[in-house]
């Protein structure tokens, strides 16, 4: 499949996956053949796909692609036998006895209405309607093939600076970084891995703060958001929890990597027990989707950001919201909110979004709120051009910086964290920037966006050090 992505992932309106993807239509004649593709295939991909794809085959079964979902896995017995469900092993995992199923694996049975459509679609002869022009399925031996680079949402250095993780279609992409042996002479990098999974778009990529593992907020958009969890040395997909039916965003590790956070297109944020995937926190108190999450210092509090405009404080272990860390004034916040970080070693957090002023605010509120008010306000930074995408701290704490978009393209700035002076200002006259990320000693800045190019500089003064693409072309 050759891809051409031509707009900004987070821009695009996404379709709302109605009910009639899992469950028969209300409008549907229930006496009617069952669709493979529009009823049964939303079943697995809601409830089974996450454990059982190319890239972690649960029981030696995969279901993302039909012809293996026909085959048998480790049981040796039929999954599926054509007009016969009580002869299908698969009928045999998934039907309720006593209120609980084999399978989905430590999750809640399907629903009874979802039951039957399987059922029902396995009597009538479990035949394949998906249309030839959805057919295509990516893996380690099938890989994305790019015409043009692809668009780039999400940056990330490895704890030891040695690699940097970008993100693609369907995968993320492992570069490493080559420092010159000689003075003079330029960086380099060679591909390190790709790391490919169910999902088509990758909208947030975190090494864990032992570089072990790297994390990804991903999804389909309209079908499921996918919590991914890759083991770095193996490239080995180590979990995939399927949430809710939209792409998840702005994934976090707590600092002691018993927690990993992300936020919702259905305005929630969450926390799971990245061992396991069991959610440990749910929270809804945003009104439009959440873009990022940083955990505190202790990781008792996990922070929050929007496009509903706020920045939110919400308390870990009672799962409870707790403040607005920005002001609720109308007006005060010209748009949303798209990215936050925290300070390295202090409750001060970095936001920008929409009205290109990047903020820093206390964490927690030392006195009464009065409406008109911005307390937890610390510095309010030089105005750059276009809408904020991505913020980050110094690994000092002593410098931020940005990355804007606007018609087309964008710029990187760099400010003194002391006093709001700004450093430098790289434009991008080509391309808007999405994404950013300094390297773990401060030394150098990774950035990228929609022309698919990585640009990486020299944090202290904006030069350039190499430029490459994020992607190999075909």
């Amino acid at each position: 499949m050759l891809l051409n992505f031509k707009s900004h992932l987070r821009l695009i309106p996404l379709f709302l996956l109605p009910l009639t993807n899992v469950l028969a239509s209300e409008d549907s004649d229930e006496t009617g053949p069952v669709s493979y593709y529009e009823q049964v295939r939303p079943i697995f991909q809601s409830h089974c796909q996450g454990c059982h794809q190319p890239a972690k085959r649960g029981g030696d079964y995969v279901m993302t692609n039909f012809d293996m979902l026909m085959q048998e896995g480790e049981s040796g017995s039929p999954s599926i036998v054509p007009g016969q469900p009580e002869e299908s092993y698969l009928m045999d995992q998934i039907l309720i006895t006593d209120g609980v199923a084999e399978m989905p694996k430590n999750k809640p049975p399907l629903a009874t209405e979802e039951i039957d459509l399987v059922r029902r679609w396995i009597a009538e002869g479990a035949i394949n309607d998906t249309p030839k022009t959805a057919t295509t399925r990516f893996d380690s031996d099938n890989p994305p093939v790019y015409r043009s680079l692809p668009v780039v949402t999400s940056i990330a250095f490895s704890p030891d600076g040695e690699h940097l993780a970008v993100s693609g279609y369907h995968e993320v992409l492992l570069h490493r970084l080559v420092p010159p042996t000689e003075e003079g002479k330029a960086w380099t990098t060679t591909s390190a891995g790709r790391m490919i999974g169910i999902s088509e778009r990758i909208e947030s990529i975190r090494f864990s703060p032992s570089g072990k593992q790297i994390a990804v907020a991903c999804g389909s958009p309209g079908r499921f958001g996918e919590i991914q969890i890759w083991d770095t040395e193996s490239r080995e997909l180590l979990l995939s929890k399927i949430v809710g039916f939209d792409t998840l965003y702005g994934v976090s590790w707590s600092s002691d990597e018993k927690l990993l956070a992300f936020g919702c297109p259905d305005n929630t944020i969450r926390a799971i027990d990245p061992l396991t995937g069991e959610q440990k926190l749910f929270n809804g108190a945003h009104d439009d989707w959440v873009l990022d999450t940083i955990f505190s210092v202790n990781n008792d509090h996990l922070i929050s950001v929007s496009r509903d405009r706020s920045m939110k404080l919400v308390n870990v272990a009672t799962e409870r919201f707790i403040d607005n860390i920005t002001s609720i004034t109308p007006g005060a916040l010209k748009g949303g909110l798209n990215a936050v970080d925290r300070h390295p070693e202090q409750d001060q957090l970095l936001a920008g979004g929409a009205d290109g002023v990047p903020k820093i605010y206390k964490m927690v509120r030392e006195k009464a709120r009065k409406i008109g008010d911005d307390f937890n306000l610390i510095r309010a930074f030089p105005k750059v051009e276009g809408r904020i995408m991505d913020v980050c701290f110094s690994p000092d704490g002593q410098h931020i910086a940005v990355c804007s978009s606007v018609n087309g393209k964008g710029v990187l700035q760099s400010y003194k964290t002391e006093d709001g002076s700004t450093v430098y200002t790289v434009p991008s006259a080509t391309s808007g920037l999405y994404a950013l990320d300094y390297s773990p000693d401060g030394q150098r800045i990774a950035v990228s966006g929609f022309d698919g190019m990585i640009r990486l500089y020299q944090a202290s003064d904006g030069k350039t050090l190499l430029e490459f693409p994020s992607a190999p072309l075909e």
